[in-house]
């Protein structure tokens, strides 16, 4: 076994802090829709994250390629449509389900990039889990089928944002990738939240609550995720990216009240028990 020091299990650390911090603000978030609704939150999450980003990290000093703009790009649109998708599809189902949809993305990187049989075991048992995460879709809870259909496109967004983010973590450091990133995704993004948003965006009561959730659901956790991206290798990024839908399960029930039944509790514990599998199985 590794030691606790190993870049490896830094990586996993890393990005357990990332998770968490995203989906606090992510239920942070939920609370600004009664105040501006998601496209409103959208403005401000992306907005503001951009500009700090950019006073911080100061990207305009790299110099890229073609190619390297490319997927800097792609990357930067995954980003701003996965935002944009995710949160359109939880204004109208619950947060935790919402990110298990999503999580159909990483979950198909994680399976087209397996080598070793070991590595399937540990995906099949994560789709497994959120499987038996999801509610009953034929009963009185039914989930709103367009929440669903965005949840999904979130997830599509989401394996673009692995994959481009990957190569795009090659240039330069971590934080002005995900500064150029951010800013991209601020760039169409903003625009579409402020037209969508059921009330201004610009006073300052809501400031306060803006910014926590632009540094906890952006500025930090993608810093982290970049920092890890460079790491791990693809497949056991978005293995371990399986924890998420457990974390915002904890965050819904803590920040927003939003209960689990037994059936979820057993899921998450299958969901951890993949994202431990496959990091005690990687290879360097």
């Amino acid at each position: 076994m590794r030691p606790i020091n190993s870049p490896i299990f830094l990586a996993v650390l890393t990005l357990l802090l990332a998770m968490t911090t995203i989906q606090s603000g992510a239920s942070l978030a939920k609370q600004l829709f009664p105040i501006v609704g998601p496209g409103g939150t959208i403005a401000l999450r992306v907005g503001l994250s951009a500009l700090i980003l950019l006073m911080i990290f100061r990207p305009w000093q790299l110099r890229l390629s073609l190619s390297q703009w490319r997927s800097m790009i792609i990357y930067g649109a995954s980003l701003g449509g996965m935002q944009l998708m995710f949160y359109f599809a939880i204004e109208r189902i619950p947060l935790g389900i919402g990110v298990a949809l999503e999580f159909s993305g990483p979950l198909l990187i994680a399976f087209l990039s397996s080598k070793r049989k070991k590595d399937l075991i540990w995906v099949a048992l994560a789709i497994l889990g959120i499987v038996f995460l999801l509610p009953d879709l034929t009963g009185v809870d039914a989930l709103d089928p367009i929440g669903v259909a965005l949840a999904l496109a979130a997830g599509g967004c989401w394996a673009a944002y692995i994959w481009f983010g990957q190569r795009a973590g090659s240039v330069g450091s971590g934080g002005a990738t995900v500064a150029i990133g951010m800013t991209i995704a601020a760039l169409f993004a903003f625009p579409i939240g402020v037209v969508l948003s059921e009330a201004s965006i610009f006073t300052w009561s809501i400031l306060p609550m803006a910014l926590s959730v632009a540094i906890l659901s952006s500025a930090v956790p993608y810093c982290l995720e970049m920092s890890a991206l460079k790491r791990l290798s693809t497949q056991h990024f978005s293995v371990l990216m399986s924890l998420e839908p457990a974390i915002a399960a904890l965050a819904g029930l803590i920040i927003l009240q939003e209960q689990l039944s037994l059936t979820q509790w057993i899921a998450i514990t299958m969901i951890i028990t993949a994202s431990m599998g496959s990091t005690l199985s990687a290879k360097k």
